[in-house]
């Protein structure tokens, strides 16, 4: 792996995924996380059905028709503004950092995330890879936040979830499909929580 993965995937690149829980705060309030690994398994399964064929698409389409095509499929006003606020910090933390950056336009958090790591040379496998890895740790660390998982169990089921995310990664699913509807209902309610430690 190149030292240019391992900054893309390092927590102190700054693009706002930790200000995000992905639905997980809404879903702990409501008393509907009964299994905290559960919920991770089906959320990591639900990335990769649903936001991971948006980072692949780019590598063979434009990037306006899969972003079109992505703002579609996110019905929920509250992950899709979460994923517009990720998608601009993520192409303007790469305008910043690396020389000769060609800016794409602002995009939702997936299909920027592709078409970045493709402009960076990053391959289509490599950048699937970290997009999931990037996508499990930002929600163990929420649930660390939140205060249903100590640190190291969180770090222990992401360690667990390693070959379903190489299954995952290895995977090509052509046609997004939510696959954790409940997760999607109830994260949708984020904006309606009394108190809020996350944007989304």
């Amino acid at each position: 792996m190149s030292f240019l993965l391992y900054q893309l995937a390092d927590s102190a690149f700054p693009t706002g995924g930790f200000a995000h829980s992905s639905g997980l705060e809404a879903c702990v309030q409501a008393g509907v996380v009964d299994d905290v690994s559960a919920w991770l398994r089906d959320a990591t399964i639900a990335i990769a059905h649903g936001a991971l064929p948006f980072v692949s698409a780019v590598y063979a389409r434009e990037l306006a028709e899969v972003d079109a095509a992505r703002d579609a499929f996110l019905t929920s006003a509250v992950a899709n503004r979460a994923s517009r606020t990720q998608g601009r910090a993520l192409v303007d933390t790469c305008a910043r950092v690396f020389p000769g950056f060609a800016r794409p336009a602002a995009a939702h958090h997936a299909p920027a995330f592709g078409v970045c790591a493709r402009a960076l040379g990053v391959t289509e496998d490599d950048a699937r890879r970290v997009f999931l890895h990037l996508s499990v740790r930002s929600l163990a660390s929420a649930a660390v936040r939140l205060g249903v998982l100590g640190p190291h169990r969180a770090q222990a089921l992401h360690f667990e979830l390693h070959p379903l995310l190489e299954s995952l990664a290895r995977a090509r699913v052509d046609e997004p499909a939510q696959t954790a509807p409940l997760q999607e209902l109830f994260g949708a309610t984020h904006d309606t929580l009394y108190s809020r430690l996350f944007q989304s």
